[in-house]
């Protein structure tokens, strides 16, 4: 197994790939619940750093200012993106996250994929279409998963 980062701006897909995973019973960490982002909001380094350095495989989904400080422990880094109006509406649809429901949250949302998502898509290894079902890329007879399956597989499934 290898450790992945899934990156990407609010609803591309993130949390829903990692819940298939953990289902899978992929061991993973959503850095947008638990603490791992701090008030400046970047990760812990000091928790991520000893989070990496003993993990043999993890999927860890996220995106901070810092987490290219953290690129050298990742495998693979894999941004998954979508058009911004389907950002948009996932947004306003979710229920687990309050963020991007309000319109100043919508526009700083449009500016990020014009400022933030290229310089993710500069240092990722892989980036996926989040507009295939999230949960599709953690199965293995998925299409999508066949780019994907190999940084995610553990024990040869």
């Amino acid at each position: 197994m290898s450790r992945v980062l899934v990156t990407g701006m609010s609803g591309v897909g993130k949390s829903t790939l990692l819940a298939g995973l953990a289902q899978r019973g992929h061991p993973v960490v959503d850095t947008d619940y638990e603490g791992w982002i701090l008030e400046d909001d970047r990760w812990d380094e000091p928790r991520m750093h000893d989070r990496l350095e003993h993990a043999d495989s993890v999927v860890v989904s996220g995106t901070v200012e810092n987490q290219v400080h953290f690129y050298g422990y990742f495998d693979h880094v894999v941004l998954l993106s979508v058009p911004l109006q389907t950002r948009l509406d996932r947004v306003t649809q979710q229920t687990s996250n309050p963020y991007g429901k309000r319109p100043e949250e919508q526009r700083e949302i449009a500016g990020y994929l014009e400022t933030v998502e290229p310089l993710l898509r500069r240092g990722a290894t892989l980036e996926l279409d989040g507009r295939a079902a999230p949960v599709r890329w953690s199965q293995p007879s998925s299409c999508s998963c066949s780019r994907v399956a190999a940084p995610f597989a553990l024990n040869g499934d």
